[in-house]
């Protein structure tokens, strides 16, 4: 699982039956420097994702995602999904490795 933080979501005009219940959003995965606590700064174009996200998150949320094949595992029929929303984060506390 990896954490990001919302940046956006995604309107369809048609989806797959499968989805129903939820949306997309447009996540941007945190950093090692965001855990300490810095700014959400852009990244590089490329590395924020779309997620699956039936909790309700919004834009400025936490959240915590996972990809690849265990990604579909929620869903009760085989689902073509890429990443999908299994928390939404409170607070984080990072205390690095010494």
């Amino acid at each position: 699982m990896r954490l990001g933080y919302v940046i956006g979501r995604v309107t369809l005009s048609k989806q797959d039956p499968a989805y129903k219940g939820g949306r997309f959003l447009l996540v941007q995965p945190l950093s090692k420097e965001q855990f300490k606590g810095a700014a959400m700064a852009p990244l590089a174009k490329g590395s924020s994702l779309v997620i699956y996200d039936n909790l309700g998150a919004g834009v400025g949320h936490i959240v915590g995602f996972t990809e690849g094949s265990e990604a579909a595992v929620p869903f009760e029929q085989p689902t073509p999904v890429d990443a999908y929303n299994a928390t939404i984060v409170d607070r984080i506390f990072y205390t690095p490795p010494v």
